[in-house]
């Protein structure tokens, strides 16, 4: 079925969903590259135009990923709630814009929608969005998830501390890591990207963590952003394995680049449950993603990139989640170019992840060949805190020295704290006030944090 609009004198017809979808999103380097880019603003904004006009219902008709041949257009389709679905089903793309920023979608109305929407009607109604309507709505989004803390209350803010070294050294490792608990972070989880992918070295970074969580009863938990398949190999050997972590994107063809499909998925979450390590709750995983994963993977089948990443949230949504955050800037400009081009992206993302039920962070970021700065990863990380953002990352000094890119430091999780006056999850709290690490305000003590956190470091 095609679609079309008029500007002026001009007719534009759009052949199907998936070409009406790539024509109406905001311009990106990623669909110039892939040839799905709107040609002018004038194609743009009619591409707009006859998507507010398209019934929601379309979607449960016309799929933009081959239902014979894609398992997570099968996930979409099969596992859709249309009890959910109900209450906006005769609504267009734009009346259901209008209200989902209407007071009538408060945080109960928007929750009970969660699994009555598909990918691609959020993306849709995302494309008609400003960046503050983005904002506006997601901040009405509340998805809140417990292991051994709870994450996404309203009015908090975790962070991810991420204490990578570019050799896995352990010394190295507990400086980081010592650095962000005493700067108040890693209430979201403890989590290292290994340098080396063999057991061994994976077996030592999670010995490493959990170590120092017991010793000091820290609520966290732990994760080593390792393969699903080596993540099951520790399992089995008996690592004390907290959080299974995982790449994931919107086709099948890209999550099998990943090495991964949604049986072993299944496989992983269910050995993780099977060890019983949550005390406040049973949401053991944790999924990054990001624009762009599917283009480079050669599977995003003629779809725009934003669209293809708000399907790697129905993804995770089949795997009730911790966290889920997407890397926006992370592959490169050939994706995204430049600042502007991150922090839409980022808000499209947390949009999409949140009105879907998804946990989200984001790793505000960009890699050092982009056209953008830390100023731009600044508006970034203000608007995502304003939108209600559930984590973000927490590098020292905002510079990955494993990975080679610029992401978001300890002080600035401070900053963003302090400004909009959001706390840490309330069971770490209360343990950084019991340390000395913080007053009962939660303002940092430095001064008079107990000594034993420091002693750590020099026994490694």
């Amino acid at each position: 079925m095609s679609y079309a609009h008029a500007i002026g004198p001009q007719r534009y017809v759009f052949a199907d969903l998936r070409t009406l979808l790539a024509k109406a999103s905001p311009a990106r380097s990623g669909d110039a590259l892939a040839g799905v880019i709107a040609d002018r603003e004038e194609e743009r904004m009619a591409a707009r135009y006859a998507l507010a006009d398209l019934p929601l219902a379309r979607f449960l008709q016309e799929a933009v990923v081959p239902y014979e041949d894609d398992e997570v257009t099968r996930l979409i389709v099969d596992t859709h709630d249309e009890a959910a679905f109900a209450p906006v089903a005769h609504l267009t793309v734009g009346e259901f814009r209008d209200w989902v920023l209407s007071d009538e979608a408060d945080t109960a109305a928007l929750t009970a929608l969660h699994r009555g929407l598909t990918p691609e009607m959020v993306a849709a109604v995302s494309k008609l969005m400003r960046n503050q309507d983005l904002i506006l709505a997601a901040r009405k989004c509340r998805v809140v998830t417990r292991f051994r803390n709870t994450l996404g209350l309203p009015g908090h803010l975790a962070v991810r501390l991420q204490p990578n070294h570019p050799t896995d050294d352990p010394q190295g490792i507990a400086a980081a890591l010592l650095d962000g608990l005493l700067y108040g972070s890693g209430d979201a989880v403890i989590g290292i990207n290994p340098a080396s992918d063999n057991l061994p070295a994976i077996w030592r970074l999670l010995q490493l963590m959990d170590d120092l969580r017991e010793r000091y009863a820290i609520p966290t938990q732990s994760c080593v952003l390792t393969h699903v398949t080596n993540t099951l190999r520790a399992i089995e050997s008996g690592a004390p394995v907290d959080l299974v972590f995982q790449s994931i994107a919107g086709s099948e063809l890209t999550n099998r680049s990943f090495g991964v499909d949604l049986a072993l998925l299944r496989e992983a979450r269910d050995a993780a449950l099977s060890l019983g390590r949550g005390t406040l709750g049973n949401n053991v995983m944790y999924f990054e993603t990001g624009q762009g994963s599917a283009l480079s993977a050669n599977g995003h089948w003629g779809v725009d990139q934003q669209t293809m990443e708000a399907r790697a949230y129905a993804v995770a949504r089949a795997f009730d989640p911790l966290l889920v955050n997407t890397v926006v800037g992370f592959i490169g400009p050939e994706y995204l170019y430049d600042g502007k081009e991150i922090i839409r992206a980022g808000l499209e993302d947390h949009f999409c992840g949140k009105l879907l039920g998804l946990p989200m962070g984001c790793d505000v970021c960009y890699t050092n060949h982009s056209e953008a700065d830390q100023d731009d990863m600044d508006n970034l990380l203000t608007l995502l805190g304003v939108a209600g953002i559930n984590f973000i990352i927490g590098v020292p000094g905002a510079d990955d020295i494993m990975l080679n890119y610029q992401s978001t430091s300890f002080h600035d999780a401070l900053f963003l704290r302090d400004t909009l006056g959001l706390k840490r999850t309330p069971e770490f709290e209360t343990w950084l006030q019991d340390m000395g690490i913080t007053t009962a305000q939660g303002r940092l003590r430095p001064q008079h944090a107990d000594q034993t956190l420091l002693r750590y470091a020099s026994q490694i």
